[in-house]
């Protein structure tokens, strides 16, 4: 069994936090309302924004017995710069005020999820912060297309405002066999400290999306 697939076990019940958020249930059941997908991308623009600092700060950090991850880690920075700007344009595109957002705070949940990666990064294993984009990733996958289907055809917005989830969902896609490999490569304690991070992010980002409205008419 692959390391991937060992990961999916061992993180399977930490995902359920997030998977079964009312919000998300929610949302593909088509309760939804515009104001609560504005607020998911609120939420989304305060963490997304920080995802190339993020990689950034790895890259710089990483031991010698970690460099050849590098090459990865500029490939994924080359690719994520700029995402932020696809959600504000999104928030206009549903009729919400983009530069609000932008001069504005994230609620707790997106702040300390953040927080906690850059602790990861500075302060414990940097190459755990892959245990992140295997969260994000991984239900960008299983969740975002069927999402953005719903919540389009339950508002009638255009498709200018599905932007994020509809990108996401296809480049993450291609993104998990690429990190696959990159997990399949790295050493033993590196991969068990992706599991521990991994944990913990489905605990974090389960939170975000239980913070949002969800009353029978919300959706992510």
């Amino acid at each position: 069994m692959s390391f991937y697939e060992q990961l999916r076990l061992k993180t399977d019940e930490a995902r359920q936090h997030l998977v079964t958020a009312p919000i998300i249930v929610d949302c593909l059941a088509g309760r939804v309302s515009r104001e609560a997908y504005i607020s998911f991308l609120t939420q989304a623009y305060h963490h997304v924004r920080h995802t190339a600092p993020l990689l950034m700060s790895l890259g710089g950090r990483l031991p010698e017995r970690q460099g050849w991850m590098r090459k990865a880690v500029a490939e994924y920075i080359e690719e994520e710069i700029g995402h932020e700007e696809w959600i504000l344009n999104d928030i206009r595109a549903a009729g919400g005020d983009a530069e609000a957002v932008r001069a504005g705070l994230p609620d707790l949940p997106a702040e300390v999820m953040v927080a906690y990666a850059y602790d990861l990064i500075s302060r414990r294993n940097p190459a755990a912060f892959f245990g992140m984009v295997f969260v994000l990733e991984g239900t960008s996958v299983a969740l975002a297309l069927t999402a953005a289907d719903r919540i389009q055809a339950a508002l009638g917005l255009p498709d200018a405002a599905f932007s994020y989830l509809r990108s996401h969902g296809t480049l993450d896609q291609a993104h998990t066999q690429h990190l696959a490999n990159l997990l399949e490569r790295m050493a033993p304690e590196d991969q068990a400290d992706v599991v521990h991070a991994a944990r913990v992010f489905f605990k974090l980002y389960g939170d975000v999306f239980r913070a949002l409205p969800s009353e029978g008419g919300s959706c992510c």
